[in-house]
Order: C-alpha cells, then sequence, then structure tokens
C-alpha cells in the first residue's frame, strides 16, 4: 500500500519540524505550512488523506481551516492540536469538522496512535478524481486539458483549479471567498477581480454547449449548472 500523504499545518516552526520528522519516520509523506491561508492552498494544490491543524494560528485559524475543507471535502480526517483545553472549544472543533482533538503538550506515542486509528477507521483514499464529465465537454484535471467539440483546450494552472473546485461542486454554490482561498491562498478585491477575468474566460471556453453555464450567484459565489 502506498504511504499515507498528510497536510501539517503548524504556525510553531520548531514543533512543526518534530511532528513532522516523527510522522516521516513512521513512513508517511508530510507537507508543512506555518498558516492557515497557505493551508488552505495546499489542501487545494494535492491530494490528502488526513489534515493534523493546529487551532490557534495566523492568517486563518484551524477551526476556520477545517470549516472551509468541509466545504469540499466531507471524508477527509481531520484532527487538531491545540493548547486550548475548555470544553467549548473541544466542541467547536468537532462542529466545524474535526474528527479528532489532542491538546498539547501530547506525547509522540499517543499522537501518532491517533493518526494510526484514524487513518485505518477511514480507510486510505480511494483513487482520486482527475476526469470530469461537463456536459459535451471532459475535463482532464492531471494533464490541464478541456475536450470539446471543436477540439482539445489547454488551460493555464490558475484556470485548471479554479475549473476543478466548479466541477467538484457541479450544480452547487461554491463561495467565492474559497475558491479565492484555494486558488490563490487570498481573498483580497484585487484577486477578486483577477478570479472575475478567470470565470470569463472558463465561460468562452464552454460555450459550445448551450447546457453548460457558469452562474455568478450575487454576493455568494459561482455554480456551475449542466
Amino acid at each position: 500500500m502506498s504511504k499515507a500523504n498528510i497536510l501539517l499545518v503548524e504556525d510553531d516552526i520548531n514543533l512543526g519540524f518534530v511532528i513532522q520528522d516523527s510522522l516521516k519516520m513512521n513512513g508517511y509523506n508530510v507537507h508543512l505550512e506555518t498558516n492557515g491561508k497557505d493551508g488552505l492552498k495546499a489542501f487545494n494544490a494535492a491530494e490528502y488523506d488526513l489534515c493534523v491543524f493546529d487551532v490557534m494560528m495566523p492568517k486563518k485559524d484551524g477551526f476556520s481551516l477545517a470549516e472551509d475543507i468541509r466545504q469540499l471535502n466531507a471524508d477527509v480526517p481531520i484532527f487538531f492540536l491545540t493548547a486550548k483545553t475548555m470544553t467549548e472549544d473541544r466542541i467547536k472543533g468537532f462542529k466545524s469538522g474535526g474528527d479528532d482533538y489532542l491538546t498539547k503538550p501530547f506525547s509522540t506515542e499517543e499522537f501518532l496512535l491517533r493518526v494510526e486509528a484514524l487513518l485505518r477507521r477511514t480507510g486510505k483514499s480511494e483513487q482520486q478524481v482527475t476526469s470530469y464529465p461537463i456536459g459535451k465537454y471532459n475535463y482532464d484535471y492531471a494533464n490541464f486539458t478541456l475536450k470539446g467539440p471543436s477540439g482539445d483546450k489547454k488551460l493555464t494552472k490558475k484556470e485548471a483549479e479554479i475549473l476543478k473546485l466548479l466541477c467538484q461542486h457541479k450544480n452547487q454554490v461554491i463561495q467565492r471567498d474559497v475558491v479565492l482561498n484555494m486558488v490563490w491562498g487570498d481573498d483580497s478585491y484585487y484577486l477578486g477581480r483577477s478570479l472575475d477575468v478567470f470565470i470569463t474566460k472558463l465561460r468562452k471556453y464552454l460555450n459550445e454547449d448551450e447546457s453548460v453555464s457558469i452562474t455568478n450567484i450575487h454576493g455568494v459565489g459561482f455554480k456551475l449548472e449542466v
């Protein structure tokens, strides 16, 4: 079986390296980020079998990060690490989509056992979807290629990531700030204007099929309707 891929987001860089090393020594692939916004961007850029999040982090805290990820992926296990011991914080962690919770300081042995239990309980991720049908089109995310009636269109990385998010939520609204944070790692006004330009381009690429549209839900986000 291939190694599990773990996304670790911890703003204490020394602790982050310690956790990363212990996970790697136990056979896991680990990607480390030090703030919530970069963590969300990293989650969008690769496929993970488990997320390990510190709660108190700059730019986006662990609970907010989990809530954003749960809009996109209902199944990936999320494990919180925190200095907080209050019952209401634990409740908030589970409500935001967390599967387990460990209070600092903790023993490495217990941490690794809980990681193993979460992965065993949920099972390793099944083969990830990289091909999406969109009406008369087929979108090959692995190769950033949109295959349509009049030929293939090669997409830029940003176009590819935005279209993947829309495809994953076909006929559902995906929030504008979630798209911005997943693709750019930020949701500023300036980047919002860039997103609108990319959406316009994607609409143009899909205009050979009248049954396909990307609808702008004012003040909320976008919906790929097929």
